[in-house]
């Protein structure tokens, strides 16, 4: 029933859209180019917004789309080879279509020739604000016109050097399709002298081995070759490919840059014995370095923590998609049980989120439809185990994504494909003021809630690096485990009593505390004052076994009651109430 995991710091993550964040521009128009819409740049992230961001209770910043990717935009008069538009989805396109792992986007420079020198720099002002830096690193695939303007000398491109007639090579990056050339459905390519043409077709990167992709393909990638004859299965992993030497290089690259952490995109496509490889050789000159695999089978979870070496993995499969099922789809609250179950002693490896550039906004009316009912889920995530938690820009404002943005339509996401700006976050960073003058008083609140759940992440040892009981198998009888889930985080003698509501109406309840709790937990019975730390409530109770701690929970709430042992010399009367 508990387990005990240690670690002096809970990682909080603020994923950040450069291109995104700091674009001003209040009249964007779907579709709209650069000079339409405008852009974010990062040096409009200034030592006064990251400590804005960092008063959050942020630790970490995850700055996403930072390298090189495909768009429309012509930079060629900076020795920036073009990108063909028929093959780019959007005009500021996918930052996962990397087209040069050595370089900087150029779209988020002021001043383009130095773009790798304002990287540096904002790494530099993260660190000075007191937050760590990770950046993605895209290992399963890349732009179909993928290039490097930027490598160092040396450094051999992705596929310079592949047999093209063969389908599969352990020495080639790419999987080919031999005689055919690359025409996806449904997607125009252009004609004449403009006309997107590959011949061989390359293998798309979501596992397409065809020359027939469709529109709903990541047909704007190519599939990298780690080793694996998709055709028969067999593993080549011996002498060590090319490609792994390559993965290994730019990720030595980007540490020599200052970042702290990598996010791996879709880490599971890439074979574990790759990792198991690689991760260690990183380590081994940048020990402080993070990897965060995105990886969506629960089965996979220990073989890429114990094998690939993986400090973080998202838990999107288990305890994401619970939360959303309890808040959307009427699964029942004490199904949240079976999450922390299926993670059991790695719970410390999961990263929790309710956003990420991936999923629809939890405002947007396809996930709640309302920010207001984000407390129970929010509280869960960032307190159920000592593994990071992370938020998505806007999220902390309850940004619904309600646009029709391009490429990207009215899907409860925000674009990752178009140029635009983010209402919620437009307004509050305000031309770099990052001030209230232009938030609603609930979109203030919203944001002092967040603010007050994500400080507690640190603040108390007992969810930084305490143990987890799960309380629910002997409260069946006093709540509803459809729509009530409690349980606690303990450390030393600091301990947290956690219940969350996710029903439309408030409910009262008598919280038991089994004697295998106090056991486990070394928890003293007696009295205690307790607090919740989040409404700021305070009153004294007993906490022993055979006195059920009662307290009342508003709709869509949650409580966190910090509970500390009174020290008297006897026993005084007390009322075991806390409401």
């Amino acid at each position: 029933m508990a387990t005990t995991e240690r670690k002096s710091i809970k990682p909080v993550i603020y994923q950040l859209f450069p291109r995104l964040f700091t674009n001003t521009c209040d009249k964007c128009v779907p579709f709209g180019t650069i000079e339409q819409n405008g852009v974010g740049k990062m040096n409009d992230i200034t030592d006064f917004v990251l400590s804005k961001i960092k008063d959050l209770g942020i630790t970490h910043v995850w700055y996403t789309g930072v390298i090189e990717h495909a768009h429309t935009t012509d930079y060629s008069a900076f020795g920036i080879r073009p990108d063909n538009p028929y093959i780019v989805k959007g005009n500021a396109g996918s930052p996962y279509a990397i087209t040069d792992y050595y370089d900087i986007d150029p779209d988020i420079a002021v001043d383009v020739p130095h773009r790798m020198d304002e990287f540096e720099a904002l790494v530099k002002r993260t660190h000075a604000a007191g937050m760590k830096v990770i950046i993605d690193f895209v290992p399963n695939h890349v732009a179909r016109q993928y290039h490097s303007d930027a490598k160092p000398a040396g450094i051999e491109d992705l596929g310079e050097s592949d047999d093209t007639t063969m389908q599969f090579s352990p020495s080639n990056n790419f999987y080919y399709i031999s005689r055919q050339q690359f025409a996806p459905h449904d997607v125009y390519l252009g004609e004449g002298d403009d006309q997107y043409r590959e011949f061989p077709a390359k293998a798309t990167g979501n596992d397409c081995f065809t020359a027939f992709p469709g529109r709903n393909d990541w047909y704007e990638t190519v599939k990298l070759n780690y080793g694996i004859d998709y055709g028969n299965g067999s593993r080549h992993f011996s002498p060590t490919p090319d490609t792994w030497f390559k993965m290994l290089n730019i990720l030595r690259f980007w540490c020599s840059k200052g970042i702290d952490g990598f996010r791996c995109d879709m880490a599971h496509m890439v074979p574990v014995e790759f990792w198991k490889w690689a991760v260690p050789l990183v380590k081994e000159r940048y020990p402080h370095v993070i990897f965060i695999a995105e990886i969506y089978d629960v089965g996979l979870y220990r073989d890429y923590i114990y094998n690939g070496g993986f400090d973080y993995l998202y838990d999107k499969v288990n305890l994401y998609d619970t939360l959303r099922g309890i808040q959307c789809n009427n699964v029942s609250a004490a199904s949240l049980t079976n999450c922390w179950q299926t993670v059991d002693g790695i719970a410390c490896h999961m990263l929790n989120f309710l956003e990420n550039h991936d999923e629809q906004r939890f405002a947007s009316w396809q996930y709640a439809g309302d920010a207001s009912l984000v407390l129970p889920s929010l509280v869960v995530s960032a307190t159920f185990a000592t593994g990071p938690m992370m938020i998505y820009q806007g999220q902390e404002l309850g940004e619904r994504a309600i646009d029709s943005e391009g490429f990207s339509g009215r899907d409860g996401r925000t674009t990752i494909f178009d140029y635009w700006s983010i209402p919620t976050v437009r307004r509050w960073y305000n031309h770099g003021k990052c001030d209230d003058e232009h938030l609603s008083r609930f979109e203030l609140n919203l944001r002092r809630t967040y603010q007050k759940v994500l400080l507690i992440c640190n603040n108390e040892r007992a969810i930084a690096e305490g143990a987890f009981f799960d309380l629910m198998y002997v409260n069946y009888g006093n709540l509803n485990p459809h729509r009530q889930f409690t349980y606690l985080r303990s450390y030393k003698n600091e301990t947290l009593l956690i219940a969350v509501n996710f029903d439309n109406a408030p409910c009262s309840i008598d919280i038991n505390i089994p004697i295998h709790a106090f056991e486990c937990l070394g928890i003293k019975q007696g009295e205690v004052t307790a607090v919740d730390l989040l409404s700021d409530r305070s009153t004294t109770a007993m906490l022993e076994t055979g006195t059920p701690f009662h307290t009342d929970i508003e709709a869509h709430g949650a409580v966190i009651w910090k509970l500390t042992p009174l020290r008297r010399t006897s026993r005084p009367r007390t009322s075991r109430q806390a409401k």
